[in-house]
């Protein structure tokens, strides 16, 4: 049964009894510039020595996948080198897909790759940046991962040993009703696929509207069909209690409990019982949660990062730029700030009769946060 949302999204800021002076304090403020570059940036992530380490967004097919900014901040190298960038026969030891990338306080850069230019099948590589070698792969394959498969925004979990993924079911032929979250078990490299289609994995029937204008793809009778877009911003509080996740295309942010998450004794429709409707939102991207259980979440509709406070659990722009043009992964750096990059999708040529409005130079912005939070996520 689909979930029905009734409450309002609050657009502006966060209402409160205290005054002109608490209004003022709940203004977004503006992000600032962090970083120009001449390719669109994806996600973002650190290493526990502040290094910055970033995806070129795969919707526009980038040599390089993956790259490590340099101290000019407008120049990068290949991350983890030149080799893992590029394809080559008879090894899937290089870096097809990416877009969603994880930091831990080991030093460990984890890489979801998507597998679908070449294509390969889903994996998970982590790389030592303290040591620069490889850490591990893990491999995503049936029937964790289907064809519509599209594997984006994950948790690291070193507590309970597991990722959990966010597959947005829009992979070749996918439609998003397909989306679901996968648990990769660190230690035997098991993947479990559950609530597949769920209510809270799958997108509502709501468009994607930027500056008045839906983004359509072309359908199978060439008409234009809006893109839906399922589960995408994952993230977990400090203790990790709780998972929260939702749909890209969706009015609603919902959490569940680890501890059922992980407890393979339950199917699906006693797990999906206990997942909690947790707050209204707009459509968004990333998910970043901070120690004091804030939750931000970048609005891909308008130039803003938002964020749920833990008190209230109210909607409200949190930073905002006129450069910030589909804001997708946002993240904490140990330098106290949350970065978020500005992919500028909506501008590609796919999106606007063949003509690319796209252009250098992409920005990754960052904001300080109202409590710190975890590295690289």
């Amino acid at each position: 049964m689909r979930i029905v949302i009734t409450a309002a999204i609050a657009a502006g800021f966060l209402a409160t009894p205290h005054g002109a002076q608490a209004q003022k304090a709940a203004e977004p403020v503006k992000a600032e510039i962090f970083a120009e570059l001449r390719q669109e940036v994806g996600n973002i992530t650190f290493t526990p020595d502040k290094r910055v380490i970033f995806s070129h967004h795969p919707f526009f097919s980038p040599d390089i996948r993956v790259a490590e900014l340099n101290p000019d901040r407008k120049s990068f190298r290949p991350f983890p080198d030149a080799s893992w960038n590029t394809p080559r026969a008879g090894t899937d030891h290089y870096l097809d897909s990416v877009l969603g990338l994880r930091g831990d306080e080991n030093g460990i850069i984890w890489l979801m790759d998507m597998g679908q230019r070449t294509p390969l099948t889903p994996k998970l590589v982590g790389w030592d940046a303290k040591r620069n070698r490889l850490h591990r792969i893990y491999y995503i394959p049936a029937p964790a991962s289907l064809p519509e498969s599209q594997h984006n925004d994950f948790v690291v979990d070193l507590k309970n040993r597991k990722f959990y993924i966010a597959d947005e079911g829009i992979g070749p032929g996918g439609d998003g009703s397909k989306a679901a979250l996968v648990v990769v078990d660190m230690d035997t490299g098991a993947a479990r696929r559950v609530l597949q289609g769920h209510a809270t994995t799958k997108p509502e029937d709501r468009p994607i509207t930027v500056e008045g204008r839906d983004l359509t793809l072309p359908g199978k009778d060439g008409k234009p069909v809006a893109i839906k877009v399922g589960a995408d911003g994952i993230a977990a509080d400090k203790d990790f209690r709780w998972l929260y996740y939702a749909p890209l295309s969706g009015t609603s942010v919902y959490r569940l409990r680890i501890a059922d998450l992980i407890d393979e004794r339950l199917g699906d429709a006693e797990l999906g019982a206990k997942v909690e409707r947790y707050a209204a939102k707009p459509n968004n991207g990333g998910f970043s949660l901070d120690a004091r259980g804030n939750l931000y979440l970048t609005e891909v509709e308008a130039k803003a990062v938002g964020v749920i406070p833990a008190e209230g659990r109210q909607y409200r722009r949190f930073a905002t730029h006129e450069g910030l043009s589909w804001p997708d992964g946002v993240s904490y750096s140990p330098d106290g700030f949350m970065y978020v990059s500005a992919a500028q999708l909506p501008l590609a040529a796919l999106f606007n009769d063949g003509k690319a409005l796209n252009r250098a130079p992409y920005y990754i912005f960052r904001f300080k946060p109202l409590a710190p939070g975890r590295i690289g996520h």
